[in-house]
């Protein structure tokens, strides 16, 4: 008999984990309210024409995508089932994925809603998403993701706000913490300075593998792919 299982990357949470869960989203939430923002909530699913080719080819393999209802095959040509190409096959017998993130399901309801918007739009969402990842200590398939965004106004005062969010709330949890800022534009001033502007992408992700890389696996990472780009032209 086989033994109750749940999937890898998932988890149970029990009365004790949910009560201090919920504590620590209605204080977030509380916060947010103070400050203007407004809840919504979207699918857990979304279209595959919404998801895909928002999160470049690394992230699009990592959608958990749903086969159709029915009798889903039955449409795919035989000689397409015979080419065993999984990508092909996947866009004839799958119509809908499961959340990835928040913000492009996000970017879906403003501009399906616009009409109904009133602008500047401050909205927060505290829902899980799903990703297709490797399951290892720290990272699951199924988690939660907190988001808060301003949208229809590019004034700095809203930066300066989300900055005061995350003060209030860690102190209203009690919790003390050192708040830093990151301005992507020193990151590409950085890379235009030592004459790699194109290569913004690998600089970033380098940066943020950093502490857990080391400073000389990130040098050759960096190094191999800039030989591959050579090579390649």
């Amino acid at each position: 008999m086989q033994k109750p299982s749940i999937p890898k990357g998932t988890r149970d949470f029990s009365p004790d984990e949910m009560a201090k869960r919920n504590y620590i989203f209605d204080t977030i939430s509380a916060v947010f309210r103070v400050y203007g923002f407004k809840q919504i909530e979207t699918p857990a699913m979304e279209n595959l024409t919404t998801l895909l080719g928002k999160y470049g080819d690394e992230g699009d393999k990592l959608l958990f995508k749903i086969l159709n209802s029915g009798d889903f095959i039955s449409n795919v040509p035989a000689d397409e089932l015979l080419e065993k190409n999984s990508v092909k096959l996947t866009g004839k017998i799958s119509e809908k994925g499961l959340r990835y993130d928040l913000t492009v399901p996000f970017a879906r309801f403003v501009v399906q809603n616009r009409d109904k918007i009133i602008f500047p739009f401050k909205r927060f969402q505290i829902q899980p998403v799903w990703r297709a990842d490797r399951p290892q200590k720290g990272r699951y398939r199924e988690f939660y993701q907190c988001d808060a965004d301003m949208i229809g106004s590019d004034s700095l005062i809203n930066e300066f706000e989300l900055l005061q969010i995350i003060d209030e709330v860690f102190n209203r949890l009690k919790i003390k913490v050192v708040i830093k800022l990151n301005n992507r534009k020193i990151l590409s001033g950085i890379a235009e300075f030592i004459g790699e502007p194109q290569r913004i992408v690998d600089i970033t992700v380098a940066i943020d593998k950093f502490d857990k890389a080391g400073l000389e696996n990130v040098k050759k990472e960096l190094e191999e792919k800039k030989n591959r780009a050579r090579s390649n032209k």
